[in-house]
């Protein structure tokens, strides 16, 4: 999100761009307040990409011609606008984040403040979080990826525009409108890749500000007809609402989603000046919240994050509105108080916004790398926190090592238990990670092996087409030969996360069902294991704040969730499979159990701890559901060869 709070003035300053912002930011805003029906709000970021590379396009291409351009001026404007309103927001996050963040949480808090400061984000983000994952609400600086996608499209525009000064101004048009189709493309291509590469790296979203260069580069066609102005400029700000109303977070995003936003502020602004939309955009009210925006946009993610943290729970509706008059206030006082005096060359010289900037970069980069020595910092909470905290460690020793994200070879390294050839497999998501090491142990203390088949959102269903995992088919193909081509193999576990709500609408019900049918023609035993109830926040955090009698999620949750589901148990018993019943295992008392022995039993919202993991399979045989060809006594499963595959004491 660009800082920039006003229109270049040899164009003439225009309220209807400053009006523009405050519908972007306020879209942002209310998406990540939680209002309703707000659910593509994100796609305000897009629009401020565009503003942006307008305006500072324009400023650059217009110096270089009057031959007055100097790079080092370029960035001491983008100092004074950008850097002390981050650093004051940095600061207030890093002594929030001290004070309330528990072990576990906190760690990424002063790593990401030093992404943050070096415009690296972006980056930084890309390698832990995806930005719709339940992670994210323990990550404050967050929002901060657009900047660096920003400031490295900064570093990369001013060289390729002095590379173009001595073209002829078409040509120069050609080469950015060349370098935006390579960035477009590039982002189609890899829109529906679920690592999050199109979403925060510069290559896949260069092309969304370079439309913006490209009209400032470009005269845009003379239209003098007013209806045809107007009926642009509807389409553009129907294209932009369209995206906020219509699209949510399984929306696959950017890539061809991002055009209708995009292209929509395009032409509005090619176009708004002296129509009904152009006049709505200047009105006093829109123009005095887009002055504020960079600061609106900066102060609010955080604010939403300490609340929602602090409380334990998402923001309700009037939260969602207090939050947002709460944000507006702090913007315009940090535009009032922060961002106009920086920018005031009188009161600071361009020597002294240098020092300033240097002088503020080596105390917060000093602070956040003490706090990342401080590691989780435990002494700051009692003991019991500590323990409920540690709850994010208690997972498979292999989980990075056998939690696949790509079709690439099977691991080699994934069999668990005995050093024999296994005798059952795991195959799953994310969920039967947990599930499958705890069920190493068990095979292990007989003698024997299970090899352990995960991939990252990729449910275990053959025909499967996950739209933000293109591989999955072509992994659960992989594994499905791997079972047919080993005979050893006799038993088949089958775990997901079953709550989540793309696989009930991409039909997983059917293809599950499909899937266990071709084994059971193999003479495999197929063991389905049911949901893991979601639970409102992650675990660890929820027992911190409010205690083991924290309430959890009850049978209605569940059912809400996971009824697709469950409601297909007669059909799979009398297919041939074996069922655990998770939820049931962990029902107590009309609540879901978390808690054991004072050990957490998730270690976010719905992955099961190792402890966890231990907890249902030794309340398996109380909640095992029989098969048409298997038994349940004190072995909490059969195989077809009557031989029990795991205790359930």
């Amino acid at each position: 999100m660009t800082a920039s709070s006003v229109s270049q003035p040899m164009i003439g300053y225009r309220p209807d761009i400053d009006g523009l912002r405050a519908f972007a930011v306020l879209a942002v805003l209310v998406y990540h307040a939680g209002v309703p029906y707000f659910s593509g709000g994100y796609v305000g970021v897009d629009v401020f990409f565009v503003i942006s590379g307008y305006l500072i396009t324009g400023i650059i291409a217009r110096e270089l011609d009057r031959g007055t351009f100097a790079i080092l001026r370029f960035y001491e404007r983008r100092a004074r606008r950008i850097l002390p309103a981050l650093f004051a927001m940095i600061a207030i996050v890093l002594i929030a984040a001290s004070i309330l963040f528990i072990p576990g949480d906190f760690e990424a808090v002063p790593r990401s403040a030093l992404a943050a400061m070096g415009f690296l984000a972006n980056v930084y983000l890309f390698t832990q979080v995806s930005y719709f994952q339940t992670a994210a609400d323990t990550m404050p600086l967050l929002h901060t990826w657009s900047l660096g996608v920003e400031e490295q499209f900064y570093i990369g525009l001013p060289l390729l525009l002095i590379l173009a000064t001595r073209l002829p101004s078409h040509r120069r048009w050609r080469l950015v409108a060349a370098a935006a189709l390579v960035s477009l493309i590039w982002a189609i291509l890899k829109q529906s890749d679920a690592d999050g590469f199109a979403f925060y790296m510069l290559p896949t979203r260069a092309w969304e500000m370079l439309a913006g260069s490209l009209l400032a580069l470009g005269r845009p066609p003379n239209i003098q007809a007013r209806w045809l102005r107007e009926a642009l400029c509807w389409l553009g700000f129907a294209g932009i609402m369209g995206a906020v109303l219509l699209y949510d977070s399984q929306t696959t995003f950017p890539g061809l989603a991002a055009l209708p936003p995009v292209l929509g502020t395009v032409f509005l602004i090619a176009y708004a000046p002296r129509t009904t939309v152009g006049t709505l955009l200047s009105m006093k009210g829109p123009v005095w919240i887009g002055l504020m925006s960079y600061s609106l946009y900066l102060w609010h993610w955080p604010l939403i994050v300490m609340v929602e943290y602090a409380q334990d729970a998402p923001l309700s509706l009037p939260q969602s509105a207090g939050i947002i008059a709460l944000s507006i206030a702090i913007a315009w006082a940090s535009l009032n108080w922060i961002e106009q005096p920086f920018r005031s060359t009188e009161r600071f010289s361009a020597k002294r916004i240098w020092i300033w900037s240097a002088g503020g970069t080596a105390a917060l980069g000093s602070i956040a790398l003490l706090l990342i020595s401080l590691g989780s910092w435990n002494n700051r909470f009692s003991d019991e926190i500590n323990q409920y905290a540690a709850a994010v460690s208690d997972i498979s020793p292999i989980r990075d090592q056998c939690l696949v994200s790509n079709i690439a070879p099977l691991p080699a390294d994934c069999t668990l238990g005995a050093g024999t050839d296994p005798s059952a497999m795991i195959w799953g998501d994310s969920h039967g990670v947990e599930l499958g090491w705890v069920l190493g142990e068990q095979y292990g203390a007989r003698g024997e092996a299970i090899v352990q088949r995960t991939m990252g959102s990729c449910v275990p269903a053959l025909q499967y087409a996950a739209e933000r995992e293109p591989d999955c088919s072509l992994w659960n193909d992989a594994v499905m030969r791997e079972i047919s081509q080993t005979p050893a193999i006799e038993t088949i576990y089958l775990a997901g996360f079953w709550g989540q709500e793309h696989y009930r609408k991409g039909g997983v019900a059917a293809s599950l069902t499909k899937t266990i049918e071709r084994l059971k023609l193999m003479n495999k035993h197929v063991v389905l294991i049911g949901p893991v109830p979601v639970q409102p926040t992650p675990v660890p955090r929820r027992l911190a704040m409010r205690g083991a009698d924290a309430p959890t999620a009850t049978p209605e949750d569940i059912a809400t969730r996971s009824g697709w589901f469950t409601r297909n148990y007669p059909k799979w018993r009398a297919a041939g499979a074996e069922i655990v019943d998770v939820s049931k295992a962990l029902m107590h008392e009309g609540q879901t159990q978390i808690v054991a022995s004072g050990k957490p039993l998730y270690f976010d919202k719905h992955h099961l701890t190792v402890t966890g993991a231990r907890h249902v399979f030794a309340r398996a045989a109380e909640h095992s559901l029989r098969g048409t060809h298997g038994t349940v006594g004190n072995n909490w499963q059969q195989r077809p060869d009557g031989r029990g595959t795991g205790r359930g004491d």
